[in-house]
């Protein structure tokens, strides 16, 4: 199924964005580990709208209620399924758009795939508002990954042309990497992370939008997860991500860069430190052979701009067949990569642990 993922966890997505309520069902997570509700409150709070002038102003508390799965606050075996309701919806806002799709949207292609029955108030389905439930998983199985010593961080790397340092694997600490998460506007470096803000804010005074980059980052995974082929770390990360909407590139370790390098430039040399078998260098990203090095797991996506700017663009109308000016209204983010980057982590703990879990079975 289209919104279902993962193999020795299952991951299945459920709700619209205007509908009384979006969630997540979790069948498969390790019992008796406890699990921190208020941690998992803070992550979803990383990721809720209506905070700053950055983001929409649709306000959502995004409380999630915990309907199984949980027990005296540990795993207890049974599915875990958790609802998150919608409560400020203005699906007004999308009436006159039942046939005029918008560009840059699923509109027209989920017209033809559901032949006009979808929900497509607010995306429905499509919606960005379903990273919410996923934010919700991977908080919980970012949980249970701390206890087997691994740590997941994720920064702003870029907004439009404006771009700060990469993590560099080799010194930063799990610490590190948990610190842009701590700020309201997550970012290693403090004075580019303000020229980034004015690039967004840039583009919301022209009616438009603005698109960036995240770089993601796990230290203490195992080496050795994983399988050749079809079924490789990076496979699955890449899978799982693309499921985020407005996500459009995938990169790991040095990425497209590879392509400018020779084999002596992008080779990672072995040693032994510390009694342990690593790389001098990580241009691999912590996979190799679609398995875990125990380097740390290094990847970047890209993220396109809101495609629901207020400027007036040209689009179709599918009933009379001629072209119509289109000014979308409503509640839009200038820049999803901001609201965008918990979810990221969320996506990446849920994949690392559903891998994890093959090989503890």
């Amino acid at each position: 199924m289209s919104s279902e993922f993962g193999k020795n966890i299952k991951f299945s997505v459920f709700g619209q964005s205007h509908g009384e309520a979006i969630g997540i069902l979790i069948d498969g997570l390790p019992v008796g580990k406890t699990i921190d509700m208020d941690e998992v409150q803070a992550m979803m709070r990383r990721r809720a709208p209506g905070q700053s002038k950055l983001t929409t102003p649709r306000t959502e508390k995004d409380a999630p209620e915990i309907l199984s799965g949980l027990m005296n606050h540990k795993t207890c075996g049974a599915p875990l399924c958790a609802i998150i309701r919608n409560t400020n919806t203005r699906s007004a806002d999308y009436k006159a758009l039942q046939n005029i799709p918008r560009p840059g949207h699923a509109d027209y292609m989920a017209q033809l795939r559901y032949h006009g029955f979808q929900d497509d108030r607010g995306g429905g389905h499509f919606s960005g508002r379903l990273t919410a439930p996923l934010c919700l998983a991977g908080a919980i199985c970012r949980q249970i990954l701390r206890s087997d010593g691994v740590e997941i961080g994720a920064h702003i790397y870029r907004i439009g042309s404006v771009q700060e340092r990469l993590f560099d694997p080799s010194v930063e600490t799990a610490t590190q990497i948990l610190q842009p998460g701590q700020k309201e506007f997550p970012v290693l470096q403090d004075e580019i992370g303000l020229k980034m803000q004015k690039e967004i804010l840039a583009a919301a005074k022209d009616c438009d939008s603005i698109g960036g980059g995240i770089e993601c980052m796990a230290v203490g995974y195992p080496a050795g997860i994983g399988s050749p082929m079809f079924d490789g770390l990076e496979n699955r990360l890449a899978q799982a991500l693309f499921g985020i909407p407005a996500i459009k590139g995938v990169e790991f370790g040095a990425g497209f860069k590879v392509a400018e390098m020779r084999g002596s430039e992008n080779n990672d040399m072995f040693e032994k430190k510390d009694g342990k078998i690593r790389t001098k260098t990580n241009q691999h990203g912590g996979i190799l052979g679609g398995i875990s090095s125990g380097m740390p797991i290094v990847f970047r996506v890209a993220m396109k701009p809101t495609p629901s700017i207020s400027r007036p663009q040209q689009t179709l109308n599918l009933q009379t067949g001629k072209q119509e000016e289109l000014c979308i209204h409503g509640r839009h983010d200038p820049c999803v990569v901001v609201r965008a980057v918990p979810v990221v982590e969320a996506v990446m703990a849920m994949v690392l642990l559903d891998m994890l879990q093959k090989c503890e079975l």
